[in-house]
């Protein structure tokens, strides 16, 4: 059972001949982002137009979107920077952050166009992770992307829940955050 307005599962106590006792409740902590999402760049892969559309289905839907089930799930250490840093590309660190060179140029490239089109930074996210730990970034980014609507994941690249806003995207399949409403 899921209490409405939390991102808490509440599981309901039965008693030894099975009839549930609604009045005792036990909450439990359930996460709303998985930490192997967090590519090394510091890139939330679960925001992803194409981890989203593979978790939705949007081929089954009637969508040619390209699927992905993360960086480092597929391992990739970094789609975006693995062939560009040879730390990296050998799985050497687990972070940019732990680098000598962070930021490194390429890394402040990707963070600005992250950044002005897509509402997110990389850089912010691996700072995070170096000063607080990655429990605080997957707890800020499940807030962060969690849909007012329906309580799905909104798109960091076109502000969309493939939830709940599909039809949005039927109308403009390439529809940004906020064009075309």
């Amino acid at each position: 059972m899921k209490h409405p307005s939390s991102p808490v599962l509440f599981l309901p106590i039965t008693s030894p001949n099975d009839r549930m006792l609604p009045e005792i409740i036990i909450p439990i902590r359930v996460k709303s982002v998985n930490e192997e999402l967090i590519a090394p760049c510091g890139m939330n892969c679960g925001v992803c137009v194409s981890y989203l559309a593979m978790k939705n289905d949007l081929k089954n839907k009637g969508f040619a979107k390209k699927y992905c089930v993360g960086c480092r799930p597929r391992g990739k250490n970094c789609t975006f920077l693995k062939n560009q840093c040879g730390r990296l590309g050998k799985g050497l660190v687990r972070f940019c952050y732990e680098c000598g060179e962070y930021p490194c140029r390429r890394l402040k490239a990707l963070d600005k166009r992250y950044r002005t089109f897509y509402h997110m930074s990389m850089i912010e996210n691996l700072e995070l992770i170096k000063t607080q730990g990655i429990g605080s970034l997957l707890e800020k980014e499940a807030a962060k992307w969690r849909c007012p609507e329906c309580g799905g994941t909104i798109c960091c690249h076109n502000g969309l829940c493939f939830n709940c806003g599909l039809d949005k995207l039927r109308q403009n399949k390439k529809y940004r955050w906020g064009n075309g409403q």
